[in-house]
């Protein structure tokens, strides 16, 4: 297994920066995060989902993508991933990334599925997703890029199971699942190795982070509330010896990508941090 980094966990760092401190770290590919600025961050202190330095723009010319590009390739990197935000499942919108994917030459990008909060029934957010999912199919075998479904809690995907039941119809050269066990300590949580067992030729990406559960202080009919907060990967529900274990298991030799939103932190220390315990726990 190799080390990859998705950008939205370093925000500080301008694209160039970011592909020399990821080689110094052992880490050998990029997932560029694929998201426009909002107007009122820009010029704000860099944050992962505010003024992130290190996200493509889905307005970007040819020539700003090739500035992506580049970045990697100069530090000898792999272009892995273009990862936008399309929970909206707007085609028109999905191909957009397409094309920008092809253009760097990344083999996947993440695509859409509804969000869950239970305004509306999920076998109709299910069928939305399926209809959709048929134009990324097409979408993928016209663009020569893999679309990926994750794992993600409040969306129709929160678990392994729920992914595979989404995906299971496609072809798997085509679309695939993103695990991401971090996730999953939020909602979706199942036996890791069963849940990759599952997926069998879907599972094509992993995520890694973690994340705990706490009492809140609040109460609500007398009962004591928990929230789930991210956390360092080391000091969290998911037993990361276990899952990269469990991976091994199932024969996965793909990626590991770093995504830390702990903010313990600096950004050359966190990623330092993750490539040095990885390693050791894949040992």
């Amino acid at each position: 297994m190799k080390l990859s980094v998705f950008t939205v966990a370093t925000p500080d760092l301008a694209p160039e920066e970011l592909a020399k401190v990821a080689a110094a770290a052992g880490i050998t590919g990029i997932e560029w995060r694929f998201k426009d600025i909002p107007a009122d961050a820009v010029g704000q202190k860099p944050s992962f989902w505010g003024n992130n330095l290190c996200s493509i723009d889905p307005a970007a010319s040819d020539a700003e993508l090739e500035r992506f590009k580049q970045a990697a390739l100069n530090e000898n990197l792999v272009n892995l991933s273009i990862t936008p935000y399309l929970n909206n499942c707007d085609v028109a919108e999905t191909e957009n990334v397409f094309k920008a994917a092809q253009k760097i030459g990344v083999p996947f990008i993440r695509v859409g599925v509804p969000g869950y909060d239970k305004s509306k029934n999920y076998n109709d957010l299910f069928a939305k997703a399926v209809d959709y999912l048929h134009h990324v199919q097409e979408l993928s075998q016209q663009y020569g890029v893999k679309g990926l479904v994750e794992t993600h809690h409040n969306t129709i995907t929160a678990s392994a199971g729920l992914a595979h039941r989404l995906v299971s119809g496609f072809k798997p050269e085509n679309i695939g699942v993103l695990h991401d066990a971090g996730n999953m300590v939020h909602e979706g949580f199942e036996n890791h190795r069963m849940g990759l067992e599952l997926l069998g030729p879907y599972l094509a990406h992993v995520h890694v982070k973690n994340a705990a559960w706490t009492l809140s202080g609040e109460e609500q009919d007398g009962i004591k509330l928990w929230k789930s907060e991210w956390a360092p990967i080391d000091a969290g529900i998911v037993n990361w010896k276990q899952v990269l274990d469990d991976l091994k298991a199932v024969g996965y030799d793909g990626y590991l990508g770093i995504e830390d939103f702990s903010g313990q932190f600096g950004t050359v220390e966190m990623l330092n941090n993750f490539s040095a315990k990885v390693k050791q726990w894949l040992a």
